[in-house]
């Protein structure tokens, strides 16, 4: 089955862990076993590990963030390294296009030749689709910017990220939009960029909706019903987003999962595993009345490894095996299909029509 991943940080986790990811994962892990405190955990990710688990398109990131043990210095600190950052994890993507790896999915044409192809089932020698986004909204100097990062190929925003930005407030902190908040949404309108409300502290998260008039998705999310904490969806932002036509990507971060897996303090077990992420997917399906609104935002290298992964997965081209859980719960065939890939390529036709 084809799989849609709508959350990888793969240009971030190339350059800042300086990992190259044609290697398989096993190669990767080899190499970073000879350093300490460097890399986050064993990786699960690379282009190659997607190919081989049938990862055919994803949404990947560009973030203006370091891994620092001072949690002060993972923030870059003036707005043009920001900049700078984003545009050279944009050029790895081109290089990587150039390479024949990825190819950038832009609109709804570039979308259904691709998916068309994928679909076709000779995917060998098929390049690997993209849609470019941006998690945390720094690198974006003023809301006028944005018409800038839209003809570079950036197609969605992430206003927030952990803790506040000159826009918002994410993950970890309270507030509304600040001052330029709702120029850049309105900027976002203008130009077609899509809103990802991941990571919106619940104000800014409800001020943003009120304002976006555009198409909203949340990438890697899941539910605070089942993990009480500020990174998760409440039951009644989920009814918002599905109310808006969002799809939202489960993540797989152990402790957005499992209730009281605490970082770096509980270990890997069998607790959490993809069933446990299949509690959140059934949840935001009993909610909604249908499977239409969940996808896969995996998350995985995103500052950690697979010691804070599901335990059953040992690498990203294990995610087939949600797809297995699922119908044992009783999922139809179709909204397998249509959670592992086919709700957020139907969310980006309509988005793009």
């Amino acid at each position: 089955m084809l799989i849609f991943d709508a959350h990888l940080d793969m240009a971030w986790n190339a350059l800042e862990f300086n990992r190259d990811l044609m290697l398989p994962v096993s190669e990767i892990r080899k190499f970073e076993r000879q350093f300490t405190d460097i890399v986050p955990g064993e990786n699960t990710v690379s282009w190659t590990e997607l190919r081989k688990g049938n990862v055919f398109l994803t949404i990947s990131t560009l973030i203006a963030r370091l891994h620092r043990k001072d949690a002060v210095r993972t923030f870059y600190q003036s707005r043009e390294a920001d900049y700078g950052a984003a545009r050279g994890q944009m050029a790895y993507y081109q290089a990587m296009v150039e390479r024949g790896v990825l190819r950038p999915i832009t609109d709804a044409a570039t979308l259904d030749a691709h998916v068309a192809q994928w679909e076709s089932g000779d995917t060998d020698e098929l390049p690997m689709g993209y849609i470019l986004s941006m998690e945390g909204s720094q690198p974006v100097q003023n809301p006028e910017q944005i018409h800038h990062w839209y003809e570079l190929g950036l197609r969605i925003l992430g206003p927030a990220h952990y803790g506040e930005n000159p826009y918002c407030f994410g993950t970890g902190s309270k507030g509304g939009l600040k001052a330029d908040g709702p120029a850049l949404l309105k900027a976002m309108d203008a130009v077609g960029m899509l809103l990802d409300a991941t990571h919106l502290a619940d104000q800014s998260f409800w001020e943003a909706l009120d304002i976006f008039e555009g198409p909203v998705l949340a990438s890697h999310h899941n539910c605070r019903a089942l993990v009480d904490a500020d990174r998760q969806l409440t039951d009644e932002q989920i009814k918002a987003l599905i109310e808006r036509g969002s799809v939202i990507g489960a993540a797989m971060d152990a402790w957005m999962i499992q209730p009281g897996w605490v970082i770096g303090v509980t270990q890997p077990s069998d607790a959490c595993t993809l069933s446990t992420l299949a509690d959140h997917i059934d949840h935001i399906c009993q909610i909604a009345g249908n499977a239409n609104h969940c996808g896969i935002g995996s998350d995985l290298d995103g500052g950690f490894g697979k010691e804070q992964s599901p335990h059953d997965l040992e690498t990203i081209a294990d995610l087939y095996k949600l797809g297995e859980i699922l119908k044992s719960r009783g999922y139809s065939d179709a909204d397998v299909e249509g959670i592992m890939y086919r709700n957020w390529v139907d969310f980006f036709r309509r988005a793009w029509a």
